[in-house]
């Protein structure tokens, strides 16, 4: 059973070296002196096995199986969450802290969502990272925790203002700038370090190639492999110089889908020949680059594995492929186990130790700890999975914490928050990039740029999604703030996804009292009555500039809107980038990452990749 021992904890406390140390006395100086080298084309950094594996050698079984899982944990406090929080760990996890988490089940990671409300604020999570940490060390042959999250920025992050927000990845596609993406993951990085954050499930190296992937989408580079590729190896550099692991996904690529898998599980009918083209260019660079870990895709690629097993749990594809053809030997984790894309075909007791034998090594966040954990075990006992097979996994991970700096100090302090987190040059850089990312579609007669004299009373309706990132909100809100900072009197009106008809009419008569309409586009499809609402807008005669806050592909849907702008994402920094390019204070530079079809014919492409106006 799980160690039931629990230490003395605390939260602000930022122990000295000696003490992580002491707490770790089978590690040798040279471990702990381990700073964050590393090492090429993905190879392990072995310079301290010796040390790792003198450790692990006096690891018990119970303390081995933890290590290799990464887990969920509500509250704000290692020690002392709020009651809420206390209870859904008492329901999902059967612990009531973050501490107890540690001393019961002796994980080597936990991962941080808002959602779990781990990330309020950023001193809050430095003191949350500290009690994590002690916590751990405190327990007998206690060891460092790797504290992960997804902070993709765009559509995709867990921690929100005031921390740094970057544009998306289609975003960064569209500026095409390795700078940029190396700077993105220099800058992101460095703020989550000083979080106590040591690993970020991003980059993406998806090669989104369909418009309608429901889960990839604007998360990806674009569409180009070989673009995908080497923007992806330039945001590993960046997270590596900046001493935080970074983490491709989703092997063996997830770009080609029309199904969620976290809902269902997706099929990807490429055959082995298209995979090489398609797929694997951006695993390759991201390996070559040096990568910390490959996070698995819970899809099926029959070509890659016959027996139709999703990639996380097939050997021929985590140990075949990735192990043994692309030479890749760092930390392999496995997509959230909570997913029903995993759980489609096995129970949840034999997901774990499949993907044990399939040839990963961290075991992220399964519906039940208590039910993967002892499946994990069992199978040690039974002779399923042997001791042997789980050191390599752990080695793989010490290695990993050692390169990361673990042993030598995992503790941050709100100074070194206040240095790093959203600094004013961190946030202009966040500004200026987005300003080389917004995209210029369509500008009949040049209506863009609007003039303050002939434009000054603007209308900004449309959808309205919940912020992706912790940032202010809502998307019209936004706008029409950025706007009028810039000199307009602009007025926000949220229409919706699915505006109604009632909805519309008010729209159309508050147009009707404006000089120019901005409109906020989300996932328009061919019956969206977000289309209704844009022609209803049009038939005003009051100019019409339509912004994509998600998907570029919006446009084909929409072909009577004399201007339209691709922002790629709702976040705030893209928000007010576009609203600069609407106002003319910059000239839009970004170009397709992707090609958008004609929505009559998808055969044929409306606007290629490349395609990007400019004012000048």
């Amino acid at each position: 059973m799980p160690d039931s021992s629990t230490g003395s904890t605390g939260n602000t406390a930022r122990p000295s070296r000696r003490t992580v140390l002491a707490a770790t006395a089978g590690v040798t100086t040279a471990l702990a002196a381990g700073g964050t080298v590393h090492a090429a084309a993905g190879g392990p950094d072995t310079r301290h096995d010796a040390a790792l594996r003198a450790l692990i050698s006096r690891m018990t079984l119970e303390e081995k199986v933890g290590q290799l899982f990464v887990m969920r944990v509500y509250g704000h406090s290692a020690t002392a969450p709020d009651q809420a929080d206390i209870d859904a760990n008492l329901k999902e996890i059967g612990v009531r802290t973050a501490a107890e988490l540690l001393a019961k089940y002796r994980v080597g990671g936990i991962i941080y969502f808002a959602w779990a409300h781990n990330t309020r604020e950023p001193h809050q999570i430095a003191d949350l990272s500290n009690g994590i940490q002690k916590a751990s060390l405190d327990l007998p042959r206690g060891l460092p925790v790797l504290i992960s999250t997804d902070q993709e920025h765009g559509i995709v992050a867990r921690v929100g203002e005031p921390a740094t927000l970057f544009p998306g990845a289609m975003a960064i596609g569209a500026g095409g700038s390795r700078s940029d993406a190396r700077s993105l993951g220099r800058i992101a990085g460095r703020e989550l370090r000083a979080l106590g954050i040591r690993q970020n499930y991003s980059p993406v190296a998806d090669v989104n190639v369909n418009p309608a992937n429901p889960v990839i989408g604007v998360r990806s580079f674009g569409s180009v492999p070989e673009a995908v590729g080497s923007l992806v190896a330039a945001e590993v550099k960046g997270y590596q110089s900046s001493g935080v692991a970074s983490t491709a996904k989703h092997f063996p690529g997830h770009g080609d889908t029309k199904d969620d898998s976290h809902a269902k599980l997706p099929y990807i009918h490429h055959t082995r020949e298209q995979w090489e083209q398609l797929d694997a260019p951006p695993f390759r660079a991201a390996i070559a680059a040096g990568i910390d870990s490959i996070m698995t895709a819970h899809i099926v690629v029959p070509a890659l594995d016959a027996a139709e097993d999703p990639a996380t749990l097939s050997r021929p594809i985590m140990t075949g492929i990735l192990r043994e053809e692309l030479g890749y030997d760092g930390v392999v984790v496995t997509d959230s186990l909570g997913m029903e894309g995993v759980r489609t075909k096995y129970g949840d007791d034999r997901v774990p130790v499949l993907a044990l034998k399939a040839g990963v090594d961290q075991l992220l966040n399964p519906p039940s700890l208590e039910v993967a954990w002892n499946a994990v075990l069992k199978a040690v006992q039974d002779g399923e999975l042997t001791e042997a097979r789980l050191d390599e996994s752990i080695l793989r991970i010490l290695r990993l914490k050692t390169r990361l700096g673990l042993f030598k100090d995992p503790y941050v302090s709100h100074e070194g928050v206040d240095r790093t987190v959203g600094t004013r040059s961190h946030l202009a850089s966040a500004d200026r990039m987005a300003e080389r990312t917004t995209t210029l579609l369509v500008n009949e007669n040049q209506l863009l740029p609007l003039s303050r004299r002939r434009h000054g009373k603007l209308l900004v309706v449309g959808a309205d999604p919940a912020s992706p990132s912790g940032t202010t909100g809502p998307p019209t809100g936004v706008l029409a703030g950025a706007l009028t900072e810039l000199g307009f009197t602009a007025t926000a009106l949220s229409t919706g996804t699915a505006p109604s008809a009632a909805t519309i009419a008010k729209a159309v008569a508050a147009a009707r009292d404006a000089d120019a309409v901005i409109v906020g586009t989300y996932n328009v499809s061919a019956t969206s009555s977000q289309k209704t609402l844009v022609e209803q807008l049009l038939a005003t005669g009051r100019p019409v500039v339509a912004v994509a806050i998600r998907n570029p592909y919006d446009v084909a849907h929409l072909p009577g809107v004399p201007a339209y702008v691709a922002a790629y994402s709702w976040t705030d920094v893209e928000l007010r980038a576009a609203a600069r390019v609407i106002a003319g204070k910059v000239d839009p530079r970004g170009e397709l990452p992707v090609p958008v079809q004609r929505a009559d014919d998808p055969a044929a492409v409306l606007f290629p990749v490349g395609h990007g106006l400019r004012y000048r």
